[in-house]
């Protein structure tokens, strides 16, 4: 089969190969990928700066953990899928409930454990999931990291309701989920981008209030306006570095603040007395498990919640995809690996 593989850190050392199709084990399913969709773990992973040591000992491997397919065999012992159904998978092979362990981050796929990034690759039956009926390939393949996070979030750890309020920070993947997930169960959204016309267009995905931040650079301030003095419920911290102190100034009191990604650094000076006084409280998210995973793809179905894609790339257009990746994109890329 054909296959990217990542032998080095950077970018350019991303190759397409020819690598035997793998055999599944007892408990295993191989996939016949369809489609992948691209994170910014992924350029993290390509970097080196996710979980470097780790990575490095493993190279070289496909790299991507988001992917949906169809069964193409399946192990002695499986009994939950079969040939021929819809799956995508799951990034964390060992997390199925519960409360995580420390050591995850061995057992994730797309790094260390070969991703999706080929024509065929192996899931463990424990951890794939039924694709959504109501959605393509390419749609389901968006879902693992971006969706699940937000999902995990919002309504795993925030118990979100109806008539909260939801500041979501930019127009990526996970913050256009976001504003989709947080709408359709009743909040009110607050979104923020330094592009009016990107504002324009999450107003159409649910977002009743917007901020261009390049406009206001005070966009906490902004925010308490926006609230009546009063800040919001939930905020989606996916920039990181000092800004979380912004974010912390624009919550409600014992407000939820999910922290998730770190593009502005992986390390910031948090006025703790803010944090105190407001009794923020602080969750560090990492995607979420299976479980959760289920009872989010039954959701979608309900509510209709349909994927936003910025760029379809073919197969052999994976470094083209990862470029795309590096200068931001409204939702989500993804790459056609088969039809």
């Amino acid at each position: 089969m054909k296959a990217w593989q990542l032998n080095e850190f950077g970018l350019e050392n991303l190759k397409m190969v020819e690598t035997p199709i793998p055999t599944p084990g007892p408990k295993e399913i191989l996939v016949r990928v369809k489609a992948v969709s691209l994170n910014y773990r992924d350029k993290a992973i390509v970097d080196g700066i996710y979980l470097p040591e780790i990575m490095k000992a493993h190279l070289p491997f496909v790299p991507v953990a988001d992917a949906s397919g169809e069964v193409v065999s399946v192990g002695s012992e499986v009994t939950k899928f079969q040939k021929g159904d819809r799956v995508t998978s799951h990034m964390f092979t060992e997390w199925i409930d519960g409360k995580p362990d420390l050591n995850l981050g061995v057992s994730a796929l797309g790094g260390p454990i070969n991703g999706g990034l080929a024509e065929y690759m192996i899931l463990k039956e424990d951890t794939a999931v039924k694709t959504p009926a109501n959605m393509t390939d390419e749609e389901a393949s968006t879902l693992p990291i971006a969706a699940l996070t937000v999902w995990f979030s919002l309504v795993e750890y925030g118990k979100i309701k109806a008539g909260d309020t939801v500041l979501v920070q930019g127009t990526g993947g996970v913050s256009v989920y976001a504003i989709q997930i947080a709408s359709a169960l009743g909040a009110k959204v607050i979104a923020t981008s330094s592009s009016n016309e990107k504002l324009e267009r999450v107003k159409a995905l649910g977002a009743k209030e917007v901020i261009n931040y390049a406009e206001t650079p005070d966009w906490e301030k902004e925010v308490l306006k926006l609230t009546n003095g009063q800040g919001v419920q939930h905020i989606l911290e996916v920039v990181g570095g000092e800004g979380i102190n912004r974010s912390i100034e624009a919550l409600a009191p014992q407000g939820n603040l999910y922290v998730i990604g770190f593009l502005n650094g992986l390390e910031a000076n948090v006025d703790l007395f803010a944090l105190l006084a407001k009794q923020v409280k602080v969750h560090g998210i990492n995607v979420g498990h299976r479980r959760a995973f289920d009872d989010m793809a039954l959701a979608f179905e309900q509510l209709q919640i349909k994927p936003v894609i910025d760029t379809v790339y073919e197969f052999d257009q994976a470094i083209e995809a990862y470029k795309h990746l590096y200068k931001g994109a409204f939702g989500k890329i993804v790459i056609k690996v088969s039809k």
